[in-house]
């Protein structure tokens, strides 16, 4: 028997934002299809904008499964994540242990086909659009907790805003300038 999707069913216990106060709260299952939706894009860009040929399915699935090994860690807030090398390697490798005990659970002959898709290799491509896709998703979080008031993600959305707007990927522009706008409209406006 594997525990491994009962596990990934629990993604939906994990809140994210744990240090901010926020008007809609937001779990981890739910931003991971977020961030896998603007993966897809990102390749989709890519490859349509940009002339690159990368998979943008194999991409939606790493956003889908970026956030599962807080299955057993938690969302660790950014500012606590990032405070010193130390606290951030650590981090790390808290992280990768948690990759490999859900790797395990999988039944012997599906850990190979998971393997790439769970452990994250920063200096692939893909995982470099699941990483802005995953900025990028904090950033529309920011914007729409500001469009309702909350003054509380003022300061994150600037900083992230300012990533952003660094970006060495073109597609992150082209989706900042494309259809983050969006996300700071009510519904009678994103009507016409």
């Amino acid at each position: 028997m594997s525990h491994f999707f009962a596990f990934l069913a629990r993604m939906k216990f994990i809140q994210r934002w744990g240090l901010m106060r926020n008007t809609q709260s937001e779990n981890i299952q739910e931003h991971s299809l977020q961030v896998a939706m603007i993966a897809h894009s990102l390749a989709e860009i890519r490859n349509s904008v940009f002339g690159g040929s990368v998979d943008a399915g194999k991409t939606a699935v790493l956003g889908m499964y970026h956030e599962v090994s807080e299955v057993f860690t938690g969302d660790l807030p950014t500012p606590v994540k990032y405070f010193n090398p130390q606290i951030k390697a650590v981090y790390k490798d808290i992280e990768r242990q948690a990759q490999k005990k859900l790797l395990l659970m999988l039944p012997e002959e599906l850990q190979a086909s998971y393997t790439g898709i769970i452990q994250q290799d920063e200096e692939n491509e893909l995982w470099q659009l699941v990483k802005a896709a995953d900025k990028l998703s904090a950033y529309l979080k920011c914007v729409e907790e500001i469009k309702v008031g909350n003054q509380e993600f003022n300061v994150a959305y600037t900083q992230i805003q300012q990533e952003l707007l660094q970006s060495p990927l073109p597609e992150v522009r082209y989706f900042l300038d494309a259809f983050a706008d969006s996300f700071g409209l009510t519904l009678d406006e994103l009507k016409d």
